[in-house]
Protein backbone atom coordinates (compact mmCIF):
# COMPACT_ATOMS: atom_id res chain seq x y z
CA UNK A 1 0.00 0.00 0.00
CA UNK A 2 1.44 3.39 -1.04
CA UNK A 3 1.94 5.75 1.89
CA UNK A 4 0.56 9.28 1.47
CA UNK A 5 2.57 12.20 2.85
CA UNK A 6 1.41 15.81 3.12
CA UNK A 7 4.25 18.32 2.75
CA UNK A 8 3.41 21.77 4.14
CA UNK A 9 5.77 24.72 3.57
CA UNK A 10 5.34 28.26 2.21
CA UNK A 11 8.60 27.87 0.27
CA UNK A 12 7.52 26.23 -2.99
CA UNK A 13 11.10 25.29 -3.88
CA UNK A 14 11.42 23.28 -0.67
CA UNK A 15 8.07 21.63 -1.31
CA UNK A 16 9.16 20.63 -4.82
CA UNK A 17 12.48 19.26 -3.52
CA UNK A 18 10.95 17.21 -0.69
CA UNK A 19 8.12 16.02 -2.94
CA UNK A 20 10.59 14.83 -5.59
CA UNK A 21 12.64 12.77 -3.12
CA UNK A 22 9.60 11.27 -1.39
CA UNK A 23 8.05 10.29 -4.71
CA UNK A 24 11.33 8.68 -5.78
CA UNK A 25 11.05 6.65 -2.55
CA UNK A 26 7.67 5.36 -3.70
CA UNK A 27 5.34 7.61 -1.70
CA UNK A 28 2.33 9.61 -2.82
CA UNK A 29 2.78 13.28 -1.93
CA UNK A 30 0.17 15.96 -1.23
CA UNK A 31 1.18 19.60 -0.82
CA UNK A 32 0.02 22.77 0.92
CA UNK A 33 1.60 26.21 1.24
CA UNK A 34 -0.24 27.74 4.19
CA UNK A 35 -1.86 26.65 7.43
CA UNK A 36 -5.48 26.87 6.32
CA UNK A 37 -4.88 24.83 3.17
CA UNK A 38 -2.96 22.29 5.23
CA UNK A 39 -5.85 21.84 7.67
CA UNK A 40 -8.32 21.39 4.80
CA UNK A 41 -6.04 18.80 3.20
CA UNK A 42 -5.65 16.92 6.49
CA UNK A 43 -9.41 16.76 7.01
CA UNK A 44 -10.12 15.80 3.40
CA UNK A 45 -7.28 13.39 2.67
CA UNK A 46 -6.18 12.14 6.11
CA UNK A 47 -2.54 11.53 5.07
CA UNK A 48 -0.34 8.85 6.65
CA UNK A 49 2.22 11.47 7.73
CA UNK A 50 2.68 15.25 7.66
CA UNK A 51 5.96 17.06 6.98
CA UNK A 52 5.15 20.40 8.58
CA UNK A 53 6.95 23.74 8.51
CA UNK A 54 6.50 25.86 11.64
CA UNK A 55 6.48 29.35 10.15
CA UNK A 56 3.42 29.36 7.89
CA UNK A 57 0.96 32.02 6.72
CA UNK A 58 -2.50 32.11 8.36
CA UNK A 59 -1.89 29.29 10.87
CA UNK A 60 1.54 28.19 12.03
CA UNK A 61 2.81 24.67 12.54
CA UNK A 62 2.40 24.79 16.30
CA UNK A 63 -1.28 25.65 15.97
CA UNK A 64 -1.82 22.92 13.40
CA UNK A 65 -0.10 20.31 15.60
CA UNK A 66 -2.14 21.39 18.63
CA UNK A 67 -5.37 21.15 16.60
CA UNK A 68 -4.36 17.78 15.17
CA UNK A 69 -3.61 16.17 18.54
CA UNK A 70 -6.89 17.46 19.99
CA UNK A 71 -9.01 15.77 17.27
CA UNK A 72 -9.65 12.09 18.07
CA UNK A 73 -10.13 11.23 14.38
CA UNK A 74 -6.77 12.73 13.36
CA UNK A 75 -4.63 12.54 16.51
CA UNK A 76 -2.65 9.47 15.44
CA UNK A 77 -1.27 11.06 12.24
CA UNK A 78 2.52 11.37 12.69
CA UNK A 79 4.15 14.80 12.29
CA UNK A 80 7.72 15.56 11.20
CA UNK A 81 8.45 19.23 11.86
CA UNK A 82 10.67 20.84 9.24
CA UNK A 83 11.76 24.36 10.08
CA UNK A 84 14.48 27.00 10.03
CA UNK A 85 14.04 27.62 13.75
CA UNK A 86 16.97 25.99 15.52
CA UNK A 87 16.47 27.08 19.12
CA UNK A 88 16.21 24.19 21.57
CA UNK A 89 13.11 25.77 23.12
CA UNK A 90 11.31 25.58 19.77
CA UNK A 91 12.24 21.92 19.34
CA UNK A 92 11.12 21.04 22.86
CA UNK A 93 7.85 22.94 22.43
CA UNK A 94 7.13 21.10 19.19
CA UNK A 95 7.80 17.72 20.79
CA UNK A 96 5.66 18.58 23.80
CA UNK A 97 2.78 19.41 21.46
CA UNK A 98 3.07 15.90 20.01
CA UNK A 99 5.41 16.12 17.02
CA UNK A 100 7.08 12.79 16.30
CA UNK A 101 10.34 14.23 15.06
CA UNK A 102 12.06 17.53 14.26
CA UNK A 103 14.44 18.46 11.42
CA UNK A 104 16.00 21.89 10.91
CA UNK A 105 16.80 23.72 7.68
CA UNK A 106 19.03 23.53 5.74
CA UNK A 107 18.55 19.79 5.47
CA UNK A 108 19.61 16.85 3.36
CA UNK A 109 16.50 15.61 1.48
CA UNK A 110 17.77 12.05 1.86
CA UNK A 111 17.55 12.49 5.63
CA UNK A 112 13.98 13.72 5.28
CA UNK A 113 13.19 10.49 3.42
CA UNK A 114 14.96 8.40 6.08
CA UNK A 115 13.05 10.10 8.89
CA UNK A 116 9.72 9.74 7.08
CA UNK A 117 10.34 6.03 6.43
CA UNK A 118 11.32 5.41 10.06
CA UNK A 119 8.23 7.20 11.41
CA UNK A 120 5.94 5.30 9.04
CA UNK A 121 7.62 2.04 10.01
CA UNK A 122 6.93 2.77 13.68
CA UNK A 123 3.35 3.68 12.79
CA UNK A 124 2.95 0.21 11.26
CA UNK A 125 4.29 -1.33 14.46
CA UNK A 126 7.37 -2.88 12.91
CA UNK A 127 9.74 -2.87 15.90
CA UNK A 128 8.79 -6.07 17.78
CA UNK A 129 6.42 -9.02 17.52
CA UNK A 130 3.05 -8.34 19.10
CA UNK A 131 2.91 -9.00 22.82
CA UNK A 132 2.42 -7.28 26.16
CA UNK A 133 5.22 -5.83 28.28
CA UNK A 134 4.52 -5.39 32.00
CA UNK A 135 6.60 -3.92 34.82
CA UNK A 136 5.06 -3.01 38.15
CA UNK A 137 1.92 -1.02 37.39
CA UNK A 138 3.08 -0.16 33.88
CA UNK A 139 1.60 -2.12 30.97
CA UNK A 140 2.47 -1.72 27.27
CA UNK A 141 0.23 -3.63 24.85
CA UNK A 142 1.77 -4.00 21.40
CA UNK A 143 -1.36 -5.58 19.91
CA UNK A 144 -3.55 -2.64 20.79
CA UNK A 145 -0.74 -0.04 20.83
CA UNK A 146 -1.78 1.16 24.30
CA UNK A 147 -0.04 2.00 27.57
CA UNK A 148 -1.56 2.09 31.03
CA UNK A 149 -0.23 2.94 34.49
CA UNK A 150 -1.98 1.38 37.49
CA UNK A 151 -4.91 0.57 35.22
CA UNK A 152 -5.28 4.11 33.88
CA UNK A 153 -4.66 4.77 30.16
CA UNK A 154 -1.65 6.88 29.23
CA UNK A 155 -1.61 8.79 25.94
CA UNK A 156 1.79 8.65 24.23
CA UNK A 157 3.01 9.94 20.89
CA UNK A 158 4.31 7.32 18.46
CA UNK A 159 7.89 8.30 19.26
CA UNK A 160 7.30 8.07 23.02
CA UNK A 161 5.67 4.67 22.56
CA UNK A 162 8.60 3.42 20.47
CA UNK A 163 11.14 4.61 23.05
CA UNK A 164 9.23 3.06 25.94
CA UNK A 165 8.86 -0.19 23.99
CA UNK A 166 12.59 -0.29 23.28
CA UNK A 167 13.45 0.29 26.93
CA UNK A 168 10.89 -2.18 28.30
CA UNK A 169 11.90 -4.88 25.83
CA UNK A 170 15.36 -4.99 27.42
CA UNK A 171 14.85 -4.07 31.08
CA UNK A 172 17.80 -3.25 33.32
CA UNK A 173 19.96 -2.65 30.22
CA UNK A 174 21.81 0.66 30.02
CA UNK A 175 21.51 2.20 26.55
CA UNK A 176 23.59 5.04 25.24
CA UNK A 177 21.51 7.75 23.62
CA UNK A 178 22.70 6.63 20.20
CA UNK A 179 21.80 2.98 20.90
CA UNK A 180 18.35 3.89 22.18
CA UNK A 181 17.54 6.06 19.18
CA UNK A 182 18.76 3.38 16.77
CA UNK A 183 16.73 0.66 18.52
CA UNK A 184 13.51 2.65 18.86
CA UNK A 185 13.52 4.95 15.86
CA UNK A 186 15.66 3.08 13.37
CA UNK A 187 18.15 5.83 12.61
CA UNK A 188 20.56 8.27 14.23
CA UNK A 189 21.09 11.94 13.40
CA UNK A 190 23.17 14.91 14.45
CA UNK A 191 21.83 16.69 17.52
CA UNK A 192 19.64 13.75 18.52
CA UNK A 193 20.70 13.87 22.18
CA UNK A 194 18.66 16.96 23.04
CA UNK A 195 15.70 15.62 21.07
CA UNK A 196 15.90 12.28 22.89
CA UNK A 197 16.19 13.98 26.27
CA UNK A 198 13.02 15.96 25.49
CA UNK A 199 11.12 12.78 24.63
CA UNK A 200 12.34 11.09 27.84
CA UNK A 201 11.30 14.13 29.85
CA UNK A 202 7.82 13.97 28.32
CA UNK A 203 7.63 10.20 28.90
CA UNK A 204 8.50 10.61 32.57
CA UNK A 205 5.77 13.21 32.99
CA UNK A 206 3.25 10.69 31.69
CA UNK A 207 4.32 7.41 33.32
CA UNK A 208 6.11 8.41 36.51
CA UNK A 209 4.32 9.34 39.73
CA UNK A 210 7.20 11.73 40.44
CA UNK A 211 9.17 12.61 37.27
CA UNK A 212 11.91 14.20 39.40
CA UNK A 213 12.52 10.80 41.05
CA UNK A 214 11.71 8.33 38.27
CA UNK A 215 10.66 4.83 39.20
CA UNK A 216 10.90 3.32 35.71
CA UNK A 217 13.19 5.28 33.40
CA UNK A 218 16.51 5.85 35.10
CA UNK A 219 19.32 8.12 33.94
CA UNK A 220 22.64 6.29 33.79
CA UNK A 221 25.09 9.12 34.22
CA UNK A 222 27.77 9.22 31.57
CA UNK A 223 25.90 6.62 29.51
CA UNK A 224 22.22 7.24 28.79
CA UNK A 225 19.05 5.57 30.06
CA UNK A 226 17.84 2.29 31.54
CA UNK A 227 14.39 0.86 32.29
CA UNK A 228 14.22 -0.56 35.80
CA UNK A 229 12.09 -3.70 35.84
CA UNK A 230 9.61 -4.31 38.65
CA UNK A 231 7.43 -7.31 39.35
CA UNK A 232 3.77 -6.72 38.48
Amino acid sequence: MIQRVLVVDDDKQIVRLVRSYLEQAGMSVLTAYDGESAMHAIRRERPDLIVLDLMLPERDGWEITRWLRADERLADIPVLMLTARVEDSDKIHGLELGADDYLTKPFNPLEVVARVKAILRRARGGLQPAHVLVSGGLRLDLDQHTVSRDGQPVDLTRTEFALLQALMSQPNTAFTREELVEKALGYAYEGMERTLDSHIKNLRKKIEADPAQPRYIETVFGVGYRFREEQP
